[in-house]
């Protein structure tokens, strides 16, 4: 018992990561469109990379185990091409009135047109880290159950992973309400999601649980994850006029993430 509360410790704190992030988002005290673009386009290219190199690896390894290596491939792309049907299916069944993909009055103030846009983005950012953040969670406390100093390895590595993330449900957040406190709460609850998922996890699933549910879980993600950076981070960090800093700050979040996963290989 006293492991299990040793490994949920861990997930706990490797899942609050995302608040260091969402602080970190905070350091620009005006609405600077230039740091916004930048950020937007960070953010996409945290969850792209973290998305393909990462978690749609992470299907594909526990689908192999199970289905064999050429069936869980091919159950890995499904899975992953799944949920990118899930989150546009959900982007489509917005009333239109909501959906910034619909064309609007044309009287309609832009300021408020964006603010509407980036706080749509910041809410389906939320809801894609906090659904990867329950198997990222569980994951975690399983390994550190099996083996104390493999869990501190990957729950600092996630809870590297969890900075970006934060400034990622952060940012759209923040820059269409105002609200540090609001950018602040989301960013806080995406990460709880993990210690949550872990417990949840554990104790509803322990029973059924395989290498094949996990795995379709974790394609799903990171089909969620790439159709949002791609149909919602960089149109809007192009939004607002800064191409190259959208595209800087896309491969910064790349190289950031990528060092993440280096150090903890």
């Amino acid at each position: 018992m006293d492991n299990f509360w040793f490994a949920f410790f861990l997930t706990f704190l490797a899942g609050i990561s995302t608040g260091i992030g969402s602080i970190m988002s905070f350091f620009s005290k005006n609405f600077n469109t230039k740091f916004l673009s930048a950020s937007l386009g960070f953010s996409a290219g945290v969850m792209i990379y973290v998305s393909f190199v990462e978690i749609l690896s992470k299907s594909k390894r526990f689908l192999s185990i199970s289905l064999g290596e050429e069936k869980g491939y091919y159950f890995s792309v499904l899975s992953f091409f799944i949920g990118i049907a899930i989150i546009a299916i959900i982007d489509n069944l917005i009333p239109s009135f909501e959906n910034p993909h619909e064309i609007k009055n044309i009287n309609e103030n832009s300021y408020e047109k964006r603010k509407k846009k980036l706080l749509r983005t910041g809410f389906f950012t939320f809801l894609a880290i906090t659904i990867h953040n329950f198997p990222e969670g569980l994951a975690t406390l399983v390994a550190a159950l099996s083996d104390p100093r493999l869990g501190i390895s990957i729950a600092v590595a996630i809870a590297i992973h969890n900075i970006p993330e934060g400034i990622a449900t952060s940012i759209p957040i923040y820059y269409s309400t105002g609200s540090k406190r609001k950018a602040f709460y989301f960013s806080f609850l995406s990460g709880i999601a993990e210690p949550l998922g872990a417990v949840l996890g554990y104790i509803l699933l322990k029973a059924v649980f395989n290498n094949t549910t996990f795995g379709i879980i974790f394609g799903i993600v990171a089909g969620i994850m790439v159709y949002i950076s791609l149909d919602e981070l960089l149109p809007t960090a192009e939004e607002y006029g800064y191409h190259h800093l959208s595209i800087l700050g896309l491969i910064l979040g790349m190289f950031i993430m990528a060092l993440s996963l280096i150090m903890f290989i």
